[in-house]
């Protein structure tokens, strides 16, 4: 069995961005999940569209795909990519007050989309704290977490499934 390494690490020890020029472009597509969890109030607030700052799951959603598209700008070795499409899901689960996010995100390139989605899920996330902490401010965000991806070379990827990257 191959030995696992991190890949961006120089001969040094020290940070790199992976050369990833040599590598077939092929189609990539990633899913990511967060959850945020409201109590009752604030839950109902952003369900009936009464908050001050607006409507936050339309402006929530907004954020995840710019956050999204802004990925290699605010986490350092990522590539930047050009994506070809990127969508933010929302699940209203009203016996516990939660919203659940599903960002998708997909393009056609060297890399994977992973760290797009996980940046949309966050930024989605983030947001609705940011427009929710007037009314509360114990709200709690969890679960962000790789639901699957597909493309490249080291195959694809469904949570439960199979855990690991190998196809």
């Amino acid at each position: 069995m191959e030995e696992k390494v991190l890949t961006h690490i120089n001969d040094q020890g020290r940070a790199k961005m992976v050369d990833v020029g040599e590598k077939e472009k092929t189609k990539r597509i990633a899913k990511a999940f967060a959850k945020v969890r409201l109590n009752e109030e604030t839950f109902n607030i952003v369900v009936n569209k009464k908050a001050k700052k607006g409507d936050v799951l339309a402006v929530a959603q907004v954020a995840g795909i710019m956050g999204a598209k802004k990925t290699s700008d605010i986490i350092p070795m990522c590539h930047p990519i050009n994506l070809v499409g990127v969508d933010i899901e929302f699940n209203m689960n009203y016996e516990n007050f939660e919203i659940e996010i599903i960002a998708t995100t997909k393009c056609v390139g060297e890399t994977g989309v992973e760290m797009e989605a996980l940046s949309a899920v966050s930024i989605t996330a983030l947001t609705i704290y940011d427009m929710c902490k007037a009314v509360q401010r114990d709200i709690e965000i969890t679960d962000i977490k790789l639901l699957e991806k597909s493309g490249g070379k080291s195959g694809d990827f469904i949570r439960g499934k199979d855990e690991s990257f190998s196809s």
